[in-house]
């Protein structure tokens, strides 16, 4: 499957009214047990699966009552209770321009109210906050996600299409992806990097959920998942994206702590910048429209005007490729800069700031 043909964009739930098919089934085996003790490569199997439904069973219980359905305005979206104050982790995309929001907590139909903390569109994280703490509000447990493994079996909590408290199951498909956002219909644009790739069903509501691990910890934030051009843009399966958890605790303690992110952990050139084009309307690089005092790029000699065509070995066309270029780095890494400046070709070594 080349993956070229693949679009990533951010999930937000309108409110939406569904209808179910519910379809029955049923499991067991009708084969008699053997006379002579030993056990049968069906019963061994039969031990597997139940063990494995006791773990998700147990793992459901545990997380559950964390995961919350968040409505702004006339979007749905979810939610993760991060601390005992009533702070409430999502994606910046699934708040929007909201200053305060309808919660529900999982087995409850009473609604509750939040105020907006802080929202980062940069990583499209955001923090809210119940106005009213109700009494046994339990908060997840955070992995530490750099322990985050491929083949690990996960979870996927949330509200998909509205039906809240819904849970999808599949793997860790890989780690270390950086994607981008659709920045039209609501999404923030954002590129975001070291994401956790499941293929845990991760639908229009999902977004700002939690992904877990079978210790019952939240090892990321689900956000986004693939489309497929060639299809009309409807989704490819199994293949859906979250913040990682490391990532999401970063910005969630700084918001908790001061009511904004102070340390991205962003790599930056500090440039305010526009794709640019040729005479064939194809996109040719970033031109360099503000250089911020000080910041990296100016410590470097870039200058207003110049054209940023390359950034250590990756080609830059464009204002994203430039943003998944950086979003790997981290301040303080030097890097190789390749721009036009009058025609000519130029290089710069810079290192680099933050967001």
């Amino acid at each position: 499957m080349d993956a070229s043909r693949f679009r990533v964009f951010r999930l937000c739930a309108p409110a939406v009214v569904c209808s179910l098919v519910l379809l029955g089934g049923c499991t067991g085996s009708d084969s008699p047990a053997k006379q002579d003790g030993t056990t049968s490569t069906r019963d061994v199997a039969a031990g597997t699966a139940s063990d494995l439904q006791s773990e998700y069973m147990r793992v459901i219980k545990d997380v559950l009552p964390s995961v919350v359905q968040i409505r702004s305005g006339n979007a749905l979206g979810s939610g993760v209770v991060y601390d005992d104050k009533g702070h409430i982790v999502t994606n910046a995309h699934v708040i929007g321009d909201g200053r305060t929001f309808q919660v529900t907590t999982a087995n409850s139909e009473h609604t509750l109210t939040a105020s907006l903390v802080s929202s980062y569109p940069a990583q499209d994280l955001a923090v809210i906050r119940l106005n009213t703490v109700p009494r046994g509000l339990k908060a997840a447990v955070f992995a530490n996600s750099a322990k985050v493994e491929v083949g690990q079996i996960v979870l996927a909590m949330g509200s998909p299409l509205g039906l809240s408290s819904s849970v999808t199951q599949g793997i860790v498909s890989a780690t270390g992806r950086t994607v981008s956002e659709s920045g039209t219909q609501g999404g923030t644009g954002a590129t975001i990097a070291n994401m956790v790739q499941t293929s845990a069903a991760i639908n229009p509501g999902n977004s700002g959920g939690a992904l877990v691990n079978l210790d019952s910890q939240v090892i990321g934030i689900p956000t986004l998942a693939a489309v497929d051009p060639d299809l009309g843009n409807s989704a490819a399966p199994g293949i859906g994206f979250a913040i990682p958890a490391n990532m999401v605790k970063t910005i969630a303690d700084q918001i908790i702590g001061t009511g904004r992110v102070t340390h991205s952990g962003r790599a930056a050139l500090n440039i305010t910048g526009r794709t640019v084009v040729n005479a064939g309307y194809r996109p040719i690089g970033v031109a360099v429209a503000r250089v911020d005092p000080g910041g990296a790029a100016d410590r470097a000699g870039l200058r207003t005007g110049d054209i940023i065509i390359k950034v250590g070995d990756q080609d830059i066309t464009t204002i994203t490729s430039l943003a998944e270029a950086l979003a790997g780095d981290k301040p303080g890494q030097r890097t190789t800069v390749t721009y036009l400046r009058d025609g000519s070709r130029k290089t710069a070594d810079v290192t680099l700031g933050e967001q």
